[in-house]
């Protein structure tokens, strides 16, 4: 009675406090251009632009811009998502997937929603990085999608759940990191876990009232004896070789949907292979449809309708997770109703989203895997001995490709396309792997590649912004950085365009030649692409504040010389506009952790080479490669923890730590354990004589 009580006094505030809301969020709301100042789904529309018409702020005066007010988020930590706004009200999603509802004005708390990942499911924690790219909402609900694979529908006035649906067999080894896209009334979500198992990705709608299931499309074919679920499934069947069911085949759609409102028809980008290495999971060679590949559906009931590959048989961990744009581009005099995605291989793609027709192909980034993309067969001519037949082979794009998730925008003023790009390369092999009985269980992270950083590609920077006429298919200017993991941009009518880097950094350029405008140091690095939206005539640019993705958690001693170590820096929700006056609190300096000397401990080294493999398939995905932790989870070569056998089976079998979201191993044995200990200890001795 009491809780009913507190939903209706809290549904009456919000009303009382937000009485001019009447946007009904909707495919018609969302598809417009102009949306009264909100910023409804994940790219803002569903053309996935990033494009705001809003001019208060301009070339003239974005100097002027200062914090306006800003909320700041306890126990957070890898911050990447698009944050929400509708009439006056801001949404977002933090670490653990707690949701909150904000007074978009002032950032007063209204309502928050913890759907208690931690207690749940804290055996499912063991990948993914803590990640959420964001929320949706259709009409009075709001969805969020959590890391054990979960989709919850809530009443967006009270954060009330309304229903939920378990959207991942829980003996898998996958999870949720995208934004739930909502069109239709229904939602869809994908998953994760290519690395960590031999899974098989689907993508999956559900009713946004009920939350049942409506269709599943899978991505990757299983085994012809069971049957297969379509005749999609039974042509993509026929470009994979050997049993390739037994190792999954990957294909995991994690993010990447794109309503079209208009042809009604639904993109998904699809994922790399599991494993990695194509002589393992498809031996005889082939193209293993529908692995990074664009694919389109019917969005009523997910019928295959056509689809695009941008790497046949890949074999690189190259996937095509990442936004796609929808835009009328004028192609040698012809309007042409197009798809533009930069995947991970190095291509910038423009393709006929009536019926997948390839319209160009041209490299962003230093490519070494393909000397081209032949129009006519839309295929990538491959170079030799890229597939690391006979000897490793340093191949660029690496892993994290030449455009990872973070988001492009498009300004149809300009007719550009602004990239996050990325310029480095990686050094591809499989000596040593038996591929013939390759086989992993679940949540064992192995790839079956041998692969060790390659460099940058490039001398003046290993990362940089580029301005991409798609038409054209060339650069127009370029930014460069020094760092490979900035955030996604925002451009504007006015021809701003607005970026968070990874050195703390948000910075506003001229969309048009590339100038830097303005700055402002948040003392933090920035992951999370900023949005900007109006209230009471009033323009706001707002952003989370957090370092996040996989760099923080598997970005080396490189990333972990920024100082943004876990714990470090508070967590924040920035607002500004022209008449902020707010002085943000300073953060923490940097901080990099140093390695804690024990005269007490000594290291078997027998010990210390079983707990690296264990580390390696188990822990690395969040506390680094090597032990070097780059921010998302603490430093173990610094904390005192594994110094004590009790203190370390407590933390690591007995979930100590679940809440803050330290997963639970309770199968590990206590040989298992004490090596990891010694590992551990290895790691930080041999860090403190260097």
């Amino acid at each position: 009675m009491k809780q009913a009580l507190t939903i209706l006094l809290l549904s009456i505030i919000c009303v009382g406090a937000f009485a001019q809301q009447s946007t009904l969020v909707n495919d018609v709301a969302i598809s417009s251009v102009n949306q009264n100042g909100n910023w409804l789904s994940y790219g803002r529309t569903h053309s996935e632009q990033r494009f705001s018409p809003l001019t208060q702020i301009t070339k003239e005066n974005v100097s002027s811009l200062r914090p306006d007010w800003y909320f700041p988020i306890p126990n957070s930590r890898s911050l990447v998502s698009t944050p929400l706004v509708v009439d006056g009200v801001i949404y977002f999603i933090a670490s653990l997937n707690v949701v909150r509802a904000l007074n978009a004005e002032t950032g007063e708390e209204l309502w928050s929603f913890n759907p208690r990942v931690g207690t749940i499911a804290p055996g499912r924690m063991r990948a993914g990085w803590d990640n959420s790219r964001g929320i949706a909402i259709w009409e009075g609900k709001l969805f969020v999608a959590t890391w054990d694979g979960r989709l919850i529908g809530l009443d967006r006035n009270t954060g009330e759940q309304l229903w939920s649906t378990q959207t991942i067999d829980p003996d898998l080894a996958m999870y949720i990191t995208g934004a739930p896209k909502a069109f239709e009334g229904k939602v869809l979500v994908g998953n994760g876990g290519t690395e960590n198992g031999p899974n098989r990705g689907y993508v999956t709608a559900y009713d946004a009232n009920t939350g049942e299931q409506v269709w599943r499309f899978w991505i990757v074919p299983g085994n012809p004896a069971e049957g297969f679920e379509n005749d999609a499934m039974e042509m993509a069947a026929n470009t994979w070789t050997g049993e390739w069911w037994r190792h999954g085949g990957g294909g995991n759609s994690w993010h990447g949907w794109t309503y079209d409102a208009e042809l009604q028809q639904l993109y998904i980008g699809t994922g790399n292979g599991s494993p990695w290495n194509r002589k393992i999971r498809s031996p005889f060679g082939g193209d293993n449809l529908f692995l990074d590949s664009i694919v389109a559906l019917n969005p009523d009931n997910g019928e295959y309708l056509w689809h695009h590959q941008n790497t046949p048989g890949e074999t690189w961990d190259y996937n095509s997770n990442m936004d796609i744009v929808l835009a009328d581009l004028s192609v040698e005099g012809e309007t042409i109703k197009a798809l533009m995605q930069a995947p991970k291989n190095g291509f910038f793609y423009v393709i006929n989203r009536i019926n997948g027709e390839l319209v160009s192909a041209e490299k962003i980034t230093e490519v070494t895997w393909a000397s081209h993309i032949d129009i006519e067969t839309a295929r990538p001519a491959e170079l030799p001995g890229v597939r690391y037949e006979s000897e490793p082979i340093r191949i660029s794009p690496g892993p994290v490709g030449a455009h990872s998730w973070h988001a492009m925008s498009y300004n149809p003023n300009t007719g550009l396309v602004y990239i996050p790009s990325i310029h480095t390369s990686t050094i591809y092999g499989d000596t040593g792997i038996d591929t013939e009985t390759f086989q992993r269980g679940q949540w064992r992270l192995s790839t079956g590649v041998n692969q060790r950083p390659g460099g940058s590609t490039r001398n003046d920077a290993p990362a940089s912004l580029q301005a991409w006429d798609p038409v054209r298919q060339e650069q127009v200017w370029e930014v460069l950085a020094d760092n490979t993991w900035n955030a996604g941009t925002l451009t504007t009518t006015t021809n701003l365009l607005f970026q968070g880097r990874a050195d703390g950094y948000l910075v506003a350029y001229d969309a048009e030649t590339g100038q830097e405008l303005w700055n402002y140091d948040l003392g933090l690095g920035i992951s999370a692409p900023p949005i900007t939206y109006s209230v009471a005539g009033k323009q706001y640019l707002a952003l989370l504040v957090g370092w996040g993705g996989s760099m923080a958690a598997l970005g080396g001693r490189g990333a972990a010389q920024r100082g943004w170590s876990y714990g470090a820096q508070e967590r924040r929700l920035i607002a500004f506009s022209l008449s902020g006056t707010l002085d943000l609190p300073r953060q923490a300096p940097p901080l990099v952790p140093e390695p804690l000397p024990s005269s007490d401990f000594v290291v078997n080294a027998d010990l210390a080479a079983e707990g690296g493999r264990e580390f390696n398939g188990t822990c690395s995905m969040c506390h680094g490669g090597g032990a070097i932790a780059a921010g998302i989870a603490p430093d173990l070569r610094a904390s005192g923890i594994p110094l004590s056998r009790e203190a370390f089976e407590t933390v690591v079998r007995n979930g100590a730590l679940s809440s803050n979201g330290m997963p639970i191993y309770r199968d590990l044995t206590d040989r298992q354990l004490e090596s990891l200990r010694h590992y551990i200890r290895a790691q930080a001795e041999s860090a403190l004589t260097q």
